[in-house]
């Protein structure tokens, strides 16, 4: 790969069937950079990223680092485990001793040290989310997918979390590849959108908007302006 390019698709293509739902795609992210994906339901962003993940076949080139996580819409968490629990799954690699330390890390990154001990039906759609991410950056990965994260939360707590992201990764800036239906959720997090349409990408716009962002950004003429080219591009797919 290119130097700084961290993930490279060349000619990717998915079928279901007699139906090709990704077509002869190729894009690439680069090293620590926020990449959001918008399109109408059905447009290929969901399968795009379960290629990714090798999760279904597809044919054509994936470049990209083999630690992987990812995160789904529906709070991919374990009802039995607690919040420690589920942060600690995936870690039986590691000694006691270096478990206990990367689970208190990261239920102080996610703020959910008062909560260690609940399990997922005793806390909020939100806070399992963080949990699911928790879970995702456990095994420190250089590329984290998401996929609809904030989708089945109320505005008030998307935006919420939104910034919460965004406060991870200026911390640990791995490379993301974030699906939305929401645009404006795309625009305030990423440093590139890419429209998908009938399985291919539309158009792709950088997002030059001064970081770290703030909610009243969501309002200034520029934010607002990419938003509606970004949705005249949608409208014609």
């Amino acid at each position: 790969m290119i130097d700084g390019v961290h993930i490279q698709v060349e000619g990717l293509r998915v079928r279901y069937g007699e139906k090709e739902v990704i077509h002869d795609l190729s894009f690439s992210a680069d090293r620590g950079e926020f990449v959001a994906i918008v399109g109408k339901s059905g447009s290929g962003k969901s399968t795009l990223l379960h290629a990714l993940a090798g999760f279904i076949e597809s044919q054509g080139k994936i470049l990209m680092p083999g630690d992987v996580g990812m995160v789904f819409q529906n709070y991919a968490v374990f009802p039995w485990l607690t919040v420690r629990g589920n942060l600690a799954f995936g870690l039986h690699g590691s000694n006691a001793h270096q478990r206990d330390e990367i689970v208190a890390r990261l239920l102080e990154m996610t703020g959910l040290a008062e909560e260690a001990k609940k399990y997922p039906a005793q806390i909020s759609g939100g806070q399992a989310q963080r949990v699911a991410l928790g879970r995702a950056l456990a095994t420190d990965p250089e590329v984290i997918l998401m996929d609809e994260p904030f989708g089945a939360l109320d505005m008030y707590t998307r935006e919420k979390m939104q910034s919460w992201l965004l406060d991870i990764w200026e911390k640990e800036h791995k490379t993301v590849l974030f699906v939305t239906h929401n645009i404006e959720e795309a625009l305030f997090l990423s440093d590139r959108v890419l429209v998908f349409g009938q399985g291919k990408i539309l158009r792709e716009y950088p997002v030059s908007l001064p970081r770290p962002r703030v909610e009243s950004l969501k309002f200034e003429g520029n934010f607002i302006e990419l938003k509606r080219q970004i949705v005249e591009t949608m409208e014609r797919a």
